[in-house]
């Protein structure tokens, strides 16, 4: 290339070089791993609208299913006396009341009442009221760490631990999945490494892992801290109200909640309501008050579900039938599953995972079969969250499910699996009419 033809080639080339890409035209072309699926799965396999008073009894697309996907354990969401202080707090206080951060204008008695209470079910000297869980156990790893100090934590954490993790700057170290000489391991290295940084240790699990149902090894964690120097927080959202004598929790269910530094769970399962809370040593927690932006810069949980909250509380402590109704559910529908050969993997919590063979596409078809003719709705697992080859249909029993509920689907169960074996869900994914 030569003259004026070159000189316009090297100068097309450098504009293209500098080309800036289009933030939108970037996810217009790549809409993410679940997103590619959002035009045939929306509204059904994706976003579906249950409808009806919350309970194992709704209605979807305008048909009666049997619920198994909701996280209302201990059948708290339509209980009388906390739809009666739902309501009475809404009426009296309005959703905008306080007004402002805790830290500026949005304290009350009442928020303090609960976190005081929280900090003495959980046998802990405090307690932080938090508006979210998610929002809630990130802000809290945020606040903890800085660039000098070590994680150690376990492979299958929540997704809110995760990203938590990915805003600290320092290092960090993962352990198998509830595997003692693994978690060891890894701090054998944060050991030696905090030696040259200065820094602490910080070691993160959960209490009850939402996925599998498996607890925690919370007293093997626990026994490692004769030979090493670090704190353990502890997610236990589906462990909370659930596990233990009282309820307290897995720590209390290891008999190793003094071995807990930070305990942290949710409202979102139990309780059936908004918000969470983390639980620990005075001064740590009065840290947290004032170091969590999250909490600093938003507005104060509305007061409805602080008076709620307390309500949930109290009825948690009062009421162990609710507890021994869910267990019994519990048992008699993972006893079922199991004598007729369904593999539930290692669960010790009321979360029931039910593993069965096939992919991603058979997945689709099973739980359509499961809606449609079955009339059964619960959550399905497939590849990545999942082996591939391996589907994961994922039940929540409650304490508002009853004995007929758990026969009926055990029954069902029976009936899909010949199905699955013979493939008859190996065809093309159905097209809903999604509105």
């Amino acid at each position: 290339m030569k003259g004026k033809f070159a000189q316009e080639f090297k100068f097309q080339h450098y504009l293209n070089f500098f080309t800036v890409a289009d933030i939108f035209g970037k996810i217009e072309k790549n809409m993410g791993p679940l997103g590619q699926y959002m035009q045939v799965a929306h509204g059904y396999y994706t976003f579906p609208k249950l409808e009806g008073e919350i309970g194992p009894h709704m209605r979807f697309r305008g048909k009666d299913v049997l619920v198994w996907s909701l996280n209302n354990y201990l059948g708290l969401a339509n209980h009388p006396e906390v739809r009666k202080a739902d309501a009475e707090a809404s009426a009296q206080w309005g959703l905008a009341y306080p007004m402002g951060a805790r830290m500026m204008s949005g304290n009350s008695n009442y928020h303090e009442q609960l976190e005081r209470e929280l900090a003495a079910f959980e046998q802990k000297q405090d307690a932080v009221l938090l508006n979210y869980g998610y929002q809630g156990i990130l802000s809290v790893i945020d606040a903890l760490l800085d660039r000098k100090d070590v994680v150690v934590y376990d492979a299958q954490s929540h997704a809110c631990i995760i990203d938590g993790l990915r805003m600290h700057l320092g290092k960090r170290f993962v352990f198998n999945h509830n595997d003692a000489a693994s978690c060891e391991k890894q701090l054998e290295r944060a050991t030696k490494l905090t030696k040259e940084t200065g820094g602490g240790i910080l070691v993160i699990t959960e209490g009850v892992f939402g996925m599998s149902g498996s607890s925690g090894i919370l007293k093997e964690i626990v026994a490692l801290k004769q030979k090493y120097d670090f704190r353990l927080l502890i997610d236990d959202a589906h462990g909370f109200g659930t596990m233990g004598a009282t309820g307290a929790g897995a720590g209390e269910a290891q008999g190793v909640q003094d071995g807990i530094d930070l305990y942290f769970s949710t409202f979102a399962k139990s309780m059936a309501s908004i918000g969470a809370f983390v639980a620990g040593d005075k001064y740590v927690c009065d840290y947290l008050r004032y170091n969590m932006r999250s909490q600093i810069f938003a507005k104060a949980l509305p007061m409805p579900l602080v008076v709620g909250a307390l309500k949930r509380l109290e009825l948690l402590r009062s009421q162990p039938d609710l507890r021994e109704k869910l267990w019994q559910i519990v048992s008699h529908l993972q006893t079922g599953l199991k004598e007729r050969g369904f593999n539930i993997g290692n669960t010790s919590s009321p979360v029931t995972p039910v593993y069965l063979e096939g992919d991603a596409n058979e997945a689709t078809n099973l739980v359509t079969d499961l809606r449609e003719n079955y009339s059964i709705f619960c959550s399905i697992v497939a590849y990545p969250v999942v082996p591939k080859g391996v589907i994961m249909l994922r039940l929540i029993p409650t304490a508002a499910h009853s004995l007929e509920d758990v026969q009926r689907t055990l029954a069902a169960y029976e009936q899909i699996v010949p199905k699955l074996k013979r493939g008859e869900y190996n065809k093309a994914v159905p097209v809903h009419d999604m509105v």
